[in-house]
């Protein structure tokens, strides 16, 4: 990433990723790459916010040194404590080894225990305020959005906010603002941050957003950590967040299926007709062979979720079990779920989807559909209906 003046002597100074192809831990495909954003305002006093994943420490170097001798900078701003945005920090406070170091308790612990950098560390809590000359930052604790440390930096002179992974994508592209890059590939790849990153945080987020607009603070421009820039309209974003963490859904379902030898994925094709019959959006995927990254994200918004899964060894496929333990983690609420599955000599795929649910604390609109072995022309037809009032009890709610 070039080095770019995003405001009056404000510039961006991170690093774009564009092979990276999973994140944390494989848990999150980017098939469109990222970024590690980082900030260095100057002023009287000038400050880094953030930094960049140890592996591209001296690219970012480099571009800090395109703006500013090293031995200038009197603050690096620590927002969020993970390795993406902490990795290049230590060998920062190397070259800089008079600044003071900000960020909240929880931050200060954590990147003790990672790096063991005996550095000038200021704690920061909501309200504490930076001078910096003409201008000033500001700081608001944000606890577990995504993670127990993390915090957000404002600058009001400029109505800027440095919210760390808040308001982020997955997205490598030259361009840096919202106003330079496609809107549905833009909203598409936050869509997904939000729905595999922080969907189970969404009573959380809600607050702090409302707390933040109780504050009053106007916001022209958010510059999060990973991603473009939100300068053209940073309300849409704020307004998605709004939506998202409220649970706000369409009469749309997601029908998840694994299949062992292709009964389970015939009930599937026949289900989802009866659900488009039932004038309800619907999007069908074989998790065996699907990017379960871009599923969740589907289910965002959706109101519906099916599953089918066949049998084996008395409950449910394995890619399914893992799946479904990844949602309930994910924390959905206000969903209308339902089970269907072929078996052969014994069933428990179904009982199994439906515990699992059940501990989810998702609603069963409907009795599970089991079919055995391959489903004949009356069972279809109850694969069609199955969708078809699936999709009636969608459109109710």
């Amino acid at each position: 990433m070039s080095v770019q003046e995003i405001l009056p002597n404000i510039y961006s100074v991170g690093v774009i990723d564009w092979n990276v192809r999973t994140f944390h831990g494989h848990t999150y495909t980017t098939k469109r790459g990222s970024t590690y954003n980082a900030y260095l305002i100057l002023d009287e006093k000038i400050a880094l916010v953030d930094g960049v994943l140890g592996a591209f420490t001296e690219e970012f170097l480099s571009n800090i040194r395109q703006v500013v001798p090293f031995e200038k900078i009197d603050y690096v701003i620590a927002n969020h404590v993970e390795t993406d945005h902490s990795g290049a920090l230590p060998a920062v406070m190397k070259l800089c080894p008079n600044a003071k170091m900000l960020g909240t308790q929880k931050c200060k612990e954590g990147l003790y225990k990672n790096y063991y950098g005996e550095w000038d560390f200021q704690v920061i809590k909501t309200g504490d305020t930076l001078a910096l000359g003409k201008r000033s930052l500001n700081f608001i604790e944000a606890p577990m959005i995504h993670w127990p440390d993390s915090m957000f930096t404002y600058c009001p002179q400029e109505q800027l906010l440095l919210p760390n992974d808040a308001f982020g994508q997955h997205y490598a592209t030259s361009e840096r603002f919202d106003d330079e890059v496609d809107q549905c590939a833009l909203m598409d790849e936050a869509a997904k941050y939000y729905a595999n990153i922080l969907w189970p945080l969404g009573s959380v987020i809600a607050k702090k957003i409302e707390e933040v607009q109780k504050l009053n603070i106007p916001i022209k421009m958010i510059a999060p950590s990973h991603g473009i820039i939100w300068r053209r309209d940073p309300g849409k974003i704020i307004n998605a967040y709004l939506g998202w963490a409220k649970n706000k859904t369409q009469p749309k379902v997601v029908v998840v299926y694994e299949t062992m030898w292709g009964a389970t994925e015939k009930m599937a094709r026949k289900i989802i007709e009866g659900i488009t019959s039932g004038g309800v959006s619907v999007k069908l995927f074989d998790i065996a062979t699907s990017d379960r990254t871009e599923v969740i994200k589907e289910m965002l918004d959706a109101k519906g979720f099916l599953f089918g899964s066949s049998t084996h060894d008395n409950d449910m496929l394995p890619t399914m079990a893992g799946f479904l333990a990844f949602l309930k983690g994910l924390k959905p609420k206000n969903r209308l779920t339902s089970a269907f599955g072929s078996y052969g000599w014994g069933g428990g795929a179904i009982k199994g989807i439906e515990s699992v649910l059940k501990e989810a604390g998702l609603v069963n609109t409907q009795p599970g559909l089991s079919v055995q072995y391959v489903p004949d022309t009356d069972e279809f037809k109850r694969c069609y209906e199955f969708g078809k009032e699936f999709a009636q009890e969608v459109k109710k709610t």
